[in-house]
């Protein structure tokens, strides 16, 4: 048998994003996804800088501050129904399992999906593996250690 060092991590669970000035938000688990993805609104391009409002209003932790990159970039992305489309790419971080992780974010409106934040295997990999029997463990995991 092989043994991993990569952490068991749910179908979904709760993360924060520091840098973002949010805390639990709900995530879902996506192998069938390459890229990960938060959701936004009002994203706008001026002047090099690319400014976005993060979830959205029906969201408890939903806090209408702007939030400014100048170090993003632009990417494809090839969405479940088969469709390209050009997304805003930024640089983050994501707490889960009380450790701190880099994480790119690319960011699209997902006010229709369940889900505010998917996971995909581009951040997955070499970190995880999924139980999707499993939920929440991270999230659980912190209420215990504080």
């Amino acid at each position: 048998m092989i043994k991993s060092k990569k952490t068991i991590i749910g179908r979904t669970d709760k993360a924060d994003f520091p840098k973002l000035n949010l805390d639990e938000i709900d995530i879902k688990i996506d192998t069938g996804a390459y890229t990960s993805s938060i959701h936004c609104q009002d994203i706008v391009e001026k002047d090099g800088v690319l400014h976005a409002v993060f979830l959205d209003k029906s969201h408890p932790q939903f806090h209408g501050q702007h939030i400014e990159f100048t170090d993003y970039e632009e990417t494809t992305v090839r969405s479940s129904n088969g469709l390209k489309e050009q997304r805003f790419e930024v640089k983050s971080n994501i707490r889960l399992f009380n450790k701190l992780y880099k994480i790119s974010l690319t960011l699209n409106d997902r006010s229709e999906m369940r889900f505010p934040v998917l996971l995909g295997r581009k951040f997955l990999s070499k970190k995880f593996i999924v139980d999707p029997e499993l939920q929440d463990i991270s999230y659980l995991q912190s209420q215990y250690e504080d």
